[in-house]
């Protein structure tokens, strides 16, 4: 008998002590990264930590081909990181240009923090009910009155719609403008490969890699515009624009760990991995669909593993999410409006299941809620 995708993931890491809901937060990572990141820090340990990180060169390298693969640019594009925000703050902080930026309503809170701080201005897309792009009228927009950058979030963090990102990527380049995707939850998770101006991610959520480590890949047409602060470029030995985004001290281990990860990720095929997470988002939707004190945002067939529990009779996210965890072994995220300021005006509840879950833990969820809705 063949091994379904999820008995699959699920062999491949311990056993969750629980019900884990929060991929959008953390994944669990597989035996394989693990064991990878600490066979690389004792190796540091034996012969020095940049002997190490020489000899795993090939493996880094791996991980830079495979974010490749996921985002259609190639793996001499793509620099480490240690996160999503760090990426960001690298390719603003090294902008050379117009700084004006064009991007949804919903943007991550964070994302439009780094961008104030760079002296970004800040004009926002046309949207639909749901908070999704409508991407003519965008295009009329971005015609009209053209931005410096159009940042794009495939996937929030606060909610479970996805953006269209292939059309939208389509009219930036007809119409000559640079499009940053802040792929942190679509990376794994959506289809990324649409060969952006730039791209960057996470390595915790979908794609189950160690905390601390990000991507940052950037076109070599965009990246011949930047101008990295530091280190300064000796004449005497240039280094790329990509050598001085990606100087600095590093985790090397958590790298190898993440590089072994998103291997894991492509040999399971990221189309099977996206179809199993769409059906996941139906599943988890359906299940919470009649939960009294909870109202689901997401349309049932988005097909995002995200489900956003909006509370109806005054529960707090925040409290129930910390009653799930503590009676009940239930780990989810409560989102405030931090996370979207400009489009989410309370806190809500996160459900984030990664390709293993069952039935069973999406009944025990929901009879968990119906008995929290009240505290």
């Amino acid at each position: 008998m063949t091994e379904t995708l999820a008995e699959r993931w699920r062999a491949a890491r311990p056993k969750a002590a629980g019900v884990h809901l929060d991929s959008g937060a953390c994944s669990r990572q597989g035996f394989a990264a693990i064991d990878a990141a600490a066979q690389h820090a004792r190796h540091e340990a034996e012969v020095g930590g940049y002997v190490a990180l020489d000899a795993a060169a090939p493996v880094l390298d791996a991980g830079r081909a495979a974010v490749a693969a996921l985002t259609g640019l190639a793996a001499t594009d793509v620099v480490f990181t240690t996160g999503a925000n760090h990426a960001l703050s690298l390719l603003l902080d090294s902008w050379d240009g117009d700084r004006t930026a064009a991007c949804l309503p919903g943007e991550y809170g964070p994302n439009l923090a780094l961008l104030a701080a760079n002296g970004f201005r800040v004009s926002a897309l046309p949207v639909d009910e749901d908070g999704r792009l409508r991407v003519d009228a965008a295009a009329d927009v971005l015609a009209r009155d053209r931005p410096g950058l159009v940042h794009l979030t495939p996937l929030g963090s606060h909610r479970g719609i996805a953006q269209p990102l292939a059309p939208l990527a389509e009219v930036c380049r007809d119409l000559g403008l640079p499009l940053v995707v802040d792929a942190a939850q679509a990376l794994g998770h959506l289809d990324c490969a649409v060969a952006p101006a730039a791209i960057y991610s996470a390595s915790r959520k979908w794609l189950a890699g160690p905390r601390g480590v990000g991507v940052l890949a950037v076109h070599p047409e965009l990246a011949d515009r930047l101008r990295p602060r530091f280190p300064p470029s000796d004449p005497a030995a240039p280094l790329t624009v990509l050598q001085q985004l990606s100087h600095g001290e590093s985790n090397a281990a958590a790298r190898v760990g993440f590089s072994v990860a998103i291997g894991e990720h492509l040999a399971a095929g990221d189309g099977n991995v996206r179809a199993r997470l769409a059906e996941v988002g139906r599943l988890t939707r359906t299940a919470m669909a009649d939960v009294a004190g909870w109202r689901v945002v997401e349309p049932v067939d988005e097909p995002t593993a995200i489900t956003t529990l909006e509370p109806t009779g005054g529960a707090d996210p925040h409290r129930v999410r910390a009653w799930l965890i503590a009676e009940r072994g239930i780990v989810t995220t409560a989102c405030d409006a931090r996370r979207a300021p400009n489009e989410l005006t309370a806190p809500v509840l996160r459900l984030s299941p990664h390709v293993d879950v069952t039935s069973d833990d999406l009944e025990l969820t929901a009879a968990a809620l119906a008995d929290a809705s009240t505290i």
